[in-house]
């Protein structure tokens, strides 16, 4: 898991090619007037733009989850982002199984910490990574990134 601002996510594009396209595809854009829905921005680079009121913890860690073919980016435009994390490792509760069509798991664990994603934060989430996302109060405008391992 990486967690930095959006003015240093030039930094990571090393890590992977489709890194640096999506921080690219930001350069220059109004974040808060893209349009809601999912758009295909090059082979294996999705983003999901999406516009919500926040959860309570309890329903998010209903969905406490981690993908097996995509990294996700997880941009916080417009709000205050709770999410919690664990590392798959330590996940022993399985809810479920494995999606394939959505690239999706689900765990019944307890998150080993909480974090906050403010205006202009991102955080990476690699498939080590279960996550438990948009917990919080109010609207959250927030971009995600799926890229195709």
């Amino acid at each position: 898991m990486i967690i930095d601002t959006l003015n240093n996510g030039k930094k990571y594009a090393s890590l992977n090619p489709l890194f640096a396209q999506a921080f690219e595809f930001l350069q220059g854009k109004d974040l808060l007037s893209l349009e809601d829905g999912k758009h295909d921005i090059s082979e294996g680079l999705k983003l999901i733009v999406s516009n919500g009121n926040g959860k309570t913890t309890a329903a998010s860690l209903e969905k406490f989850e981690c993908h097996d073919q995509n990294i996700d980016i997880q941009i916080c435009v417009n709000g205050l982002e709770t999410i919690g994390w664990k590392p798959r490792e330590k996940c022993v509760i399985p809810n479920g199984d494995y999606n394939t069509e959505k690239d999706v798991r689900f765990f019944n664990d307890e998150p080993d910490m909480f974090f906050q994603l403010m205006n202009n934060q991102f955080v990476i989430f690699y498939p080590e990574d279960v996550h438990a996302p948009m917990i919080g109060e109010g609207a959250i405008k927030k971009l995600v990134f799926k890229v195709k391992i």
